[in-house]
């Protein structure tokens, strides 16, 4: 791999996404990466406590962090809603200030719409 050039503050970010149960996590992370909008998906089990439609809820859920390019967070975000099972589903999106080039760089060659390893 010849790691590109990469400015994390313009195109790189972390997205947060809570689904229900653990099979749901690992199939939405695998569509996201094989269809290469996200580099990697770290899955962990969580609780949850939130008010929904007027009542408080605590629930377990996964969290899914998504490394990926922010240029294809709208294509992501389309995505999730197609494949999530909430009405509305939580999809919050952070840039990324800094981090380890080589890996940022990786994010970057992972997430373009053409020319990813491996194809």
């Amino acid at each position: 791999m010849n790691p590109s050039p990469v400015n994390p503050a313009e195109s790189l970010g972390v997205v947060l996404v809570t689904i229900d149960t653990e099979a749901n996590a690992h199939s939405l992370a695998r569509q996201l990466v094989e269809a290469g909008l996200a580099a990697c998906v770290s899955l962990s089990p969580i609780q949850s406590v939130y008010r929904w439609q007027g009542e408080l809820h605590t629930d377990p859920e996964w969290q899914l962090v998504i490394k990926t390019s922010l240029t294809r967070l709208e294509e992501l975000t389309q995505v999730i809603t197609e494949h999530h099972p909430y009405d509305v589903p939580e999809i919050i999106a952070l840039p990324i200030a800094a981090g380890f080039t080589e890996y940022l760089a990786w994010i970057g060659d992972q997430t373009q719409k053409s020319g990813r390893e491996g194809e």
